[in-house]
């Protein structure tokens, strides 16, 4: 059925207006956002479309303006409107996910609750976590994105923020893409070399955690001498 043959009161964006946000199913959002569909396909059927082409709504997180644009109906702008959109839900997320100073006391926490930074990342991505005195999360930052194979890092960018934000501690996280949470003698190396810059500097990294879609390995957890 196309569009104009829904009754007014049942199309996406009146029902929006009349009954909320909430009330919508995720196939009536994307049609919002798309605006139209094309002359053979009705928005409705558009956005049902993107939604099988991707699996889930949750998918969508991750998608890319040439996986978009594969999708006959999917221009370029219709693409980059949903982009921003996607961008912009992400971004309120993280503020609100950041800024109410909630407070993480264990790896398995903080990995819990920053896991879907990683998920489906094909490229190694590394967040510092900086936390206040009551170990309470002040402020989340993505500090680099590398390679499949590396990422490089800099110990003066992590410390440099800690000092804007007055954190009293850090927590590194970095994703491996291969799915296997080891570290590697560079992650050894490196985290080694965090925390001894962080004893000098009166500004503890309590843990790194090296992540992955389905587990963690923790430094903090897995090695007795690791210092706090």
């Amino acid at each position: 059925m196309k569009l104009l043959e829904i009754p007014i009161n049942e199309r996406p964006r009146e029902r929006l207006l009349n009954e909320g946000c909430d009330k919508l199913s995720n196939e009536e959002l994307l049609s919002i956002i798309l605006k139209t569909g094309t002359k053979n396909k009705s928005v409705k059927e558009l956005s049902l479309e993107v939604l099988c082409e991707f699996g889930s709504i949750n998918n969508l997180k991750n998608i890319s303006f040439e996986q978009l644009v594969k999708i006959k109906g999917i221009g370029k702008v219709k693409a980059i409107e949903l982009l921003a959109t996607i961008e912009i839900g992400k971004r309120i997320f993280l503020c609100n996910n950041v800024k109410n100073n909630k407070r993480l006391t264990s790896s398995k926490e903080i990995w819990e609750d920053t896991k879907y930074l990683f998920y489906g990342k094909k490229q190694e991505y590394f967040y510092c976590l900086y936390f206040n005195n009551k170990q309470e999360l002040i402020e989340r930052k993505l500090l680099f994105m590398g390679t499949i194979n590396r990422s490089v890092v800099h110990p003066r960018e992590v410390f440099k923020e800690a000092y804007l934000h007055s954190a009293s501690s850090i927590v590194c996280l970095h994703n491996h893409p291969s799915g296997d949470v080891i570290p590697s003698r560079e992650d050894i190396r490196f985290t080694r070399n965090l925390v001894e810059i962080g004893r000098m500097q009166g500004i503890p990294v309590v843990d790194h955690i090296i992540v992955s879609d389905n587990n963690y390995y923790s430094f903090y957890e897995s090695d007795d001498n690791f210092i706090i």
